[in-house]
């Protein structure tokens, strides 16, 4: 590994001085691996969807459906936040390869599962894994690149994690319908991808690293696992497992209340915190996972009753209301790829970071439009122009959150920003689907009597498409026309907090971006300590 003992000139370029550290070919290789972390770990949180059926059919347990995704998206979830902070201790290439190890062991263990339990117990090792591989996918982005030159690799990362919700779902149909293969092969296939991920790692990814005497605050760890991780439940199961009321998910909720207050409070006097609380008190990073979290929340909006729409209300099949999220898809890996780019030639986020925001409220709005008698492409300029706006607001933003703190904290503010994306995205599944089933409820007691009302199922109407086609034609008219009133209801929630993006993006102040990266900066400094001063050498 190549490394500069010379001070960066300013008239250097910033592809100069950011890559003084590793050679293009080895940036190169690092980023092939860090991307195929990404993919592996975004695509298994969507790929077992569509397999559900078959697993069920084949290993029983009905009702730990649910379970096989949620408990991988609560345990990936909480890993996140908790591998950033450990990866700033240990060092990134160790963390690193064990959540490439932790997640093999996972996705191997899961494809020879012979019981459901079994299967929900690895998938949650999976998460474990997973979740680190996103997280220190954009920290060591952030090692190796400096934060103006970051950009234009930003994109492809939010790219990829974004194509992997639309081959997920497509990838799972074709290994569930293959004769030769099986539901296993989900799993199986992680194995040779995450191999390759291991060899680029472990060959190219030797990022400097000081070792330091430092405890890990464990208690604080199990305190936000045990808080989260609750809240992140219930979240996940209430109204359609679990009625909202039910004595479950309000223990759930109050265990997550307790617990993450016992989390704030650890955290507040231990000596290495998980999150360093001290964070808030820089405006780029408070604003900045604020922006995250109604981010999270605004896709949500726009995302959770699409297919519900396009197959209840427009007639659409569920293969052509899937492929209805290619727009979007392709409009947000695009958006992120030119804005990564224009960040690196301009040196600044201000521009992309405020528009975003603007076009997600504006396909929102345009979403409330669509009705009975809507065409199944009348949403599709409005999903792309959702799309754009997200992919020109997610990669500025963690651009400017990791440029905005220092590089001992770069592990953890980047973890914190994907932590709390998630968990808007998460509660705005909860709180959106919540509205959608009351405003179903109301509609149907508004439109038909009450015994019949009695006879409908609203999770299993919500839940599947299907369901509602075998109605009989008066009273299949009678819910489609109330489900196109609780999604329109949803679009409408949607507004509010697509403004709450746009409150918190023109708060976000806008620092120019750095030409250096950490990587650099730890070559000068180590440099200033071993070479001798002049007068050091002189008297030498």
């Amino acid at each position: 590994m190549t490394v500069s003992t010379t001070s960066p000139d300013s008239s250097r370029s910033v592809a100069e001085v950011s890559q003084v550290s590793l050679t293009p070919r080895q940036i190169k290789m690092i980023m092939v691996g860090l991307l195929s972390g990404i993919f592996l770990s975004a695509v298994d949180g969507t790929i077992v969807s569509t397999a559900l059926p078959t697993i069920v059919g084949d290993l029983g347990g009905f009702d730990q459906l649910t379970w096989v995704v949620t408990s991988y998206f609560v345990t990936s979830t909480v890993a996140s936040l908790l591998i950033g902070k450990i990866s700033d201790i240990f060092g990134r290439r160790p963390t690193f390869v064990l959540a490439i190890l932790v997640f093999l062991a996972g996705s191997m263990l899961a494809g020879v599962a012979n019981s459901m339990i079994m299967l929900v117990a690895f998938r949650a090792l999976q998460g474990i894994g997973g979740g680190g591989l996103q997280s220190l996918a954009f920290i060591i982005l952030g090692d190796v690149l400096s934060p103006r030159e970051r950009g234009r690799y930003m994109g492809w990362f939010t790219g990829t994690f974004a194509l992997s919700g639309l081959v997920g779902p497509l990838l799972g149909g074709l290994i569930v319908d293959s004769a030769a293969l099986g539901w296993r092969w989900i799993f199986y296939l992680n194995l040779p991808i995450g191999a390759v991920t291991l060899v680029l790692v472990a060959r190219y990814l030797k990022l400097p690293h000081r070792a330091a005497e430092v405890t890990v605050d464990w208690l604080g760890a199990t305190l936000l696992s045990i808080g989260v991780g609750a809240l992140l439940v219930a979240a996940s199961i209430g109204g359609d497992d679990l009625a909202w009321s039910s004595p479950t998910i309000l223990g759930l909720c109050l265990v997550g209340v307790v617990f993450s207050g016992l989390f704030i409070g650890q955290e507040l006097r231990a000596p290495n915190p998980i999150l360093p609380l001290r964070l808030f008190g820089n405006d780029i990073f408070r604003t900045g996972v604020a922006l995250a979290f109604v981010t999270g929340g605004a896709m949500m909006s726009a995302n959770i009753c699409l297919p519900l729409f396009l197959q209840v209300v427009s007639g659409a099949s569920a293969t052509a209301s899937g492929l209805m999220l290619a727009p979007m898809m392709l409009g947000l890996t695009v958006a992120s790829i030119i804005t990564g780019k224009r960040m690196t030639k301009t040196g600044t986020y201000r521009t992309s970071i405020r528009i975003g925001p603007f076009l997600c409220l504006a396909g929102i709005i345009g979403l409330t439009t669509l009705g009975v008698g809507s065409p199944v492409w009348a949403a599709t300029p409005f999903v792309i122009i959702n799309g754009i706006g997200i992919g020109m607001t997610m990669p500025p933003l963690s651009v400017a959150i990791q440029n905005g703190v220092s590089h001992a904290d770069l592990g953890v503010a980047t973890a914190a920003n994907a932590f709390f994306r998630t968990l808007g995205m998460t509660f705005g599944v909860a709180a959106f689907g919540a509205l959608l089933a009351a405003r179903l409820r109301s509609e149907l007691a508004d439109r038909l009597p009450a015994d019949q009302v009695a006879d409908l199922d609203v999770a299993e109407l919500t839940g599947s498409p299907e369901t509602v086609r075998d109605l009989s034609a008066e009273l299949h008219d009678v819910v489609v026309a109330s489900v196109a009133e609780g999604v329109r209801l949803v679009y409408l929630a949607g507004i509010p907090v697509a403004g709450l993006m746009v409150l918190a993006a023109w708060r976000l102040r806008a620092v120019p971006l750095r030409g250096t990266s950490p990587m650099a900066e730890a070559a000068a400094e180590s440099e200033a300590l071993t070479v001798p001063a002049p007068q050091e050498a002189a008297a030498r």
